[in-house]
């Protein structure tokens, strides 16, 4: 029978030892990754710390010289520069507030999401940041607000930074940034030089931050009376490969454009690189915008047109408003700000 931790026999770290077939301190090598198990000796463990509803004891921590308050910041990828300036804030807000700061990187992998969650819950880890879009489904909202009960329940909190909200009473901070009109404005000033047809280069079809900045593209069209053509919105990831293997393959089919819109700053170098080799250079003969405002999009010839998002301070927000909150307060739902940064990649388009 599955214990609660409000319940007089909570469970021990011996009852997961005996649960999972290992030793007491085999359940805590896993719960404290100090030292590399089997991931099948992993999944045993994590298993056993979820049906027991196990939480680790804070003073014995504390006596093992673990005392130390963490939270944990779970990504996709962290290779990907929006996601490290979100990881800096995140890192640098909670070293000011005197927390130790763990980084998961689950490659998209639900399951390894789930068992970190798990295993920072058992940590009695003060908050948990999920960071990026995800498909948002039925299954997505379901998973994510057990979560959340589960986290709440060890007197944890879950962030959803830049996530889809769950539905109302589920207790999480959710922050996000203004995905959809940052798209819709820049799309706005690229239509305003004079462009017609604006290829967009977008992320996968299911995913929420790439469906948001299609939606606004789409937005900005109809709102000066233009009916997007369907053949000019292509799907693929948010890589500089997607970015390459997508223009080249606009450019093989034939297809007519004036101006290139990129998901991302990454997908925009990319295409940058086919339209080059493709002998057309920008903005003289095509003109290309981007979206997040990464470092190198300046240095990048010409320097980017693209949207400025306050990763950074995203990741410092998550951290202050998670740690900071109050017991018992409403959850807060905040939405930051994105603005366009022109340079030099967006021009009129050329006479034909």
């Amino acid at each position: 029978m599955t214990r609660k931790s409000g319940d007089a026999s909570r469970s021990t770290i011996r009852d997961v030892a005996a649960r999972a077939g290992v030793s007491a301190s085999t359940v805590s090598r896993v719960l404290g990754g100090e030292y590399p198990v089997s991931a099948a000796t992993r999944g045993r463990v994590m298993r056993a710390v979820r049906e027991l509803d196990y939480v680790a004891d804070a003073r014995a921590k504390a006596i093992a010289g673990a005392g130390t308050p963490t939270l944990a910041f779970v990504l996709e990828d962290i290779t990907g520069p929006s996601f490290a300036h979100m990881a800096h804030g995140v890192e640098r807000e909670a070293t000011r507030l005197g927390h130790l700061c763990l980084v998961c990187s689950t490659e998209g992998d639900v399951r390894y999401e789930l068992e970190f969650v798990e295993m920072m819950r058992a940590q009695r880890a003060a908050a948990v940041i999920l960071v990026g879009g995800t498909a948002d489904t039925p299954e997505y909202r379901e998973r994510t607000h057990r979560m959340a009960d589960s986290l709440a329940s060890a007197g944890s909190r879950l962030v959803l930074c830049g996530r889809p909200p769950l539905d109302p009473g589920a207790p999480v901070t959710v922050i996000e940034y203004d995905n959809e009109g940052g798209a819709y404005t820049l799309v706005a000033h690229v239509l305003a030089q004079g462009h017609r047809r604006v290829l967009y280069l977008g992320g996968r079809a299911d995913h929420t931050t790439a469906l948001g900045r299609e939606r606004g593209y789409l937005a900005a069209h109809r709102a000066r009376g233009l009916d997007p053509d369907p053949s000019l919105v292509l799907h693929g990831d948010f890589t500089r490969d997607a970015g390459h293997r997508l223009m080249q393959q606009a450019l093989k089919d034939g297809l007519e454009f004036s101006a290139v819109v990129a998901a991302t700053d990454m997908v925009a170098a990319g295409a940058l690189t086919a339209l080059h080799e493709a002998g057309l250079t920008v903005p003289d003969d095509v003109s290309l915008a981007g979206y997040d405002d990464i470092p190198f999009a300046r240095d990048l010839h010409p320097a980017l047109t693209t949207v400025h998002v306050p990763y950074e301070e995203l990741g410092r927000l998550a951290v202050r408003t998670a740690l900071e909150r109050t017991p018992g307060a409403p959850d807060e739902h905040l939405l930051l700000g994105t603005h366009v940064v022109v340079r030099d990649s967006v021009g009129p388009p050329r006479a034909r």
